[in-house]
Order: C-alpha cells, then sequence, then structure tokens
C-alpha cells in the first residue's frame, strides 16, 4: 500500500504516514469541493473550522479529519456518505438508479437477469 511521509510523530519521533486510503479520502474531499463550486476557504467556513483548514488538508496531506468534520464535509457538498465511499464515485448515480431498479425486481425475474449477465 503506497504511503506518504506526513512529518514526524512528536511521542517516538518515528515518521507518520498516510496510507492509500487516507490518500483516497482526500482525493475525494477535493473532487466533491470543487463539484460543489466550493472553495477551500468556503468549505472551511461551512464546516466551522479554521478558514486555512481545508487548504492544510489538501495540501499538505498530513492529517486526516474526524468522523464529525468528516460528515460535515460532505453533508456540505450537497452528498450522501455512501457516494462518498463509493468505488466508481463517477458513476455513482447511474449505479444507484440500476441498483433501486433491481430491488424492486420480483425474485424470479432477478434470477432471470442474473442469468442472462
Amino acid at each position: 500500500m503506497k504511503k506518504v511521509d506526513i512529518g514526524y510523530n512528536i511521542s517516538n519521533n518515528e515518521p507518520r504516514v498516510l496510507n492509500e486510503f487516507g490518500l483516497n479520502i482526500i482525493a475525494k474531499i477535493i473532487y466533491f469541493r470543487k463539484r460543489a463550486n466550493l472553495s477551500q476557504k468556503a468549505l472551511s467556513i461551512d464546516i466551522n473550522m479554521n478558514v486555512g483548514y481545508i487548504n492544510r488538508l489538501e495540501s499538505k496531506k498530513d492529517f486526516l479529519p474526524s468522523l464529525d468534520v468528516l460528515k460535515r464535509i460532505i453533508d456540505v457538498c450537497g452528498i450522501t456518505v455512501e457516494h462518498f465511499f463509493y468505488s466508481d464515485i463517477e458513476h455513482y448515480e447511474g449505479d444507484k438508479v440500476i441498483i433501486d431498479k433491481l430491488k424492486n425486481l420480483p425474485n424470479d425475474k432477478r434470477e432471470a437477469l442474473l442469468k442472462l449477465l
């Protein structure tokens, strides 16, 4: 798993690193912030954080937001937690329509569709 040096741990002077998962969280925050047409400063203010919070998060990549702050970011960007963590965010909305339609199919039709695929 890819890791990025994010400074040193004060307690034992060992490097702190964000793994690929952490970097992915930051990439998604950037993607959804831009999609919501929010500046870094505007998003920081909207989530009740220091005006430079999002800038540091996105540029330094030396920390991750708490779950509470991440949820506020998700809410301000106008998406759901499910959408944020979906593996293919570009196709989430179309995939969700398909999944919702599949949920309403009777079992026999679901099985027939699976056989077709």
